[in-house]
């Protein structure tokens, strides 16, 4: 399985996410230097990659392998409405931890991605909530949550 994300620029976003994730960029297979020599290699057209295609890493991983590949995929347009599907980055332990040290762990890895290019767009701790959420958006405006 493979997620795919719209983007104007694969390289910040490979970067911001593999950040995110804990992901590393996907080497480009079969000793190729680039994923443009791979692609070039396999006889796809120069006209279909485009003038900077496959020359950084446009895909992350895993690298236990239990989570989907996603690749970052430039396309012309804008982002330009709400996403639909959302990635929610669990740190803060669950509710077998401590309201506190959950807070602490999200507010720790909320400091780490806003210095990579995240934006905070709101933080949900509301006094009746069972949970402490920071809901922010990526580099491009995608958002997410880490909870």
């Amino acid at each position: 399985m493979q997620l795919t994300v719209d983007c104007a620029n694969p390289a910040r976003m490979v970067a911001f996410w593999v950040e995110a994730l804990g992901y590393v960029p996907e080497p480009p297979p079969g000793g190729h230097a680039t994923w443009r020599a791979y692609w070039q290699a396999t006889g796809v057209p120069a006209e279909e990659l485009g003038e900077h295609a496959g020359e950084t890493p446009e895909s992350i991983v895993d690298p236990q392998g239990r989570s989907p590949r996603i690749w970052f995929q430039q396309v012309p347009e804008p982002k330009t409405g709400k996403n639909r599907l959302h990635l929610d980055l669990k740190v803060g332990g669950g509710r077998e931890a401590a309201i506190g040290l959950r807070i602490e762990r999200v507010t720790a890895k909320v400091a780490r991605l806003t210095e990579a290019g995240a934006t905070i767009l709101r933080i949900m701790d509301e006094p009746d909530m069972p949970y402490y959420a920071v809901v922010l958006q990526d580099p491009e405006g995608n958002e997410f949550c880490v909870v």
